[in-house]
């Protein structure tokens, strides 16, 4: 506060009030001054401007207070100019935006072409070098998206939006991650079929077992591995089951081994036994001499002793199922010629069962003699019509293997879902004809 003004209060009034008229903002403005203190009177339309004259007055030379009295008018009910002033305001902001919306517009579409070119620059770079037909697409995909976000970051860029861009950009980590955690089988599955079709352990058309299910692969896509079972069943394994289960791919190595169990008397000779079933083992077509059969012991029973007897089959070729028909047929035979027959416990048991008595301890009744299991006794069964040294019967419907069968009833795979490469599948042999075969293939 200034002890001796240079301004008196009514040169200070005279300012005040032809300022104030000159805005023709104020209706009937009044302005008094008394020892330096400003007397603001009057009406005024908001209360900004009713500011902007207590701030004028304020700003004054030579003024000590300001006491502001003017009165805000309440607006009218229908007045419309603030709507008004606000849409002229967007309209100008507009305006003034298209330039850059048009810029925003043309690097936005420059970017899905950088994108594109992208994609396919890198399925041709990387074509050559990952045989992965998922990992190629991802690898693809995320250049793609890549060079589509930073044409985005630099449109958010020029519009001045750059705590925007980088939280857009920024963010896509977190939103991958919690999109992870939401879908988690789902992601568990999709990078399940990008190690599996890195990895390849089956092909098109491979005899697997996965977690217990038995059958051909007709397609791996990015949630499941569908396999065709030997009954005819589609069954659909994830593929994070399948990437964490034990895999028997019977494929792969074209060779298997089968097995089964034959029980003879404590009086027949092992070793008789033994050279009768490795005969009609080696003589088989079916029965590979590479790795070769062979006839072991298993264990002494208490009324038998059981062989076990091992041999190996071309898996693709032949059906498992058919062909240890075949062999066991034939073993049965040539040891009934031999005059082996049923142990007695097997008799005694089939006898309880028909109640038929026995007569002697080691005789066999009459019902039974035709009956023998892998054996004939003294009294084989006579031969039917059909020739007993046929390698496959009508009624083992030849030993060929299912996988044409199964692959007839396989549904059309779509175009674009299965991730395994259909030429480098293998096809399943040829159906081989019923008549017998008498000549040993060797190793095949």
């Amino acid at each position: 506060m200034d002890v001796k003004p240079v301004a008196r209060d009514e040169e200070i009034r005279k300012r005040l009030q032809s300022v104030l008229k000159a805005t023709d903002w104020f209706l009937d403005p009044q302005v008094r001054v008394e020892e330096g203190v400003v007397f603001l009177n009057g009406q005024v339309e908001s209360e900004v401007l009713k500011k902007w004259a207590g701030d004028l007055a304020r700003n004054t030379q030579d003024v000590v207070a300001v006491a502001n009295r003017m009165d805000v008018l309440d607006p009218p009910v229908w007045d419309f100019r603030p709507a008004t002033s606000g849409l002229l305001i967007l309209w100008r902001d507009f305006i003034r935006s298209l330039p850059l919306f048009v810029f925003g517009l043309f690097i936005l579409a420059l970017s899905v072409g950088a994108s594109r070119l992208a994609t396919r620059g890198a399925l041709a770079f990387i074509g050559q070098r990952i045989q992965a037909k998922l990992l190629r697409n991802v690898i693809a995909r995320g250049m793609s998206v890549f060079v589509f976000l930073f044409g985005f970051y630099i449109v958010l860029k020029v519009a001045g939006l750059t705590q925007l861009a980088l939280t857009a950009v920024g963010g896509t980590g977190l939103i991958g991650l919690v999109v992870g955690i939401a879908f988690r089988d789902i992601t568990e599955n999709f990078l399940a079929s990008i190690f599996l079709s890195m990895q390849r352990p089956y092909e098109m058309g491979d005899l697997v077992e996965i977690s217990g299910v038995t059958g051909y692969v007709q397609q791996l896509n990015v949630r499941t591995t569908i396999l065709m079972t030997l009954d005819g069943n589609i069954a659909q394994i994830p593929n994070a089951t399948v990437y964490k289960s034990n895999l028997h791919n019977f494929t792969t190595n074209a060779n298997r081994r089968e097995e089964f169990v034959i029980h003879i008397g404590y009086d027949d000779s092992i070793t008789t036994a033994q050279e009768i079933t490795r005969q009609v083992l080696t003589s088989h077509p079916a029965v590979l001499t590479d790795p070769e059969p062979s006839v072991l012991v298993e264990a002494l029973g208490t009324t038998t002793v059981n062989l076990r007897v091992y041999f190996w089959l071309n898996g693709r070729e032949y059906s498992l199922m058919k062909v240890r028909s075949s062999i066991i047929r034939l073993v049965k035979r040539a040891l009934q010629q031999q005059g082996f027959g049923m142990p007695p416990s097997i008799v005694q048991e089939i006898a309880v069962a028909q109640g038929i008595p026995m007569t002697g301890r080691d005789e066999k009744p009459a019902a039974l003699r035709d009956a023998d299991i892998l054996a004939g006794g003294q009294h084989p069964v006579q031969p039917s019509e059909e020739t007993p040294e046929a390698v496959s019967t009508k009624a083992e419907a030849g030993l060929y293997s299912e996988a044409m069968d199964i692959k007839e009833q396989a549904q059309p795979i779509k175009d674009g879902e299965n991730l395994l490469p259909v030429a480098s599948a293998v096809s399943p042999s040829d159906k081989q004809p019923e008549e017998p075969l008498l000549s040993n293939r060797g190793n095949r």
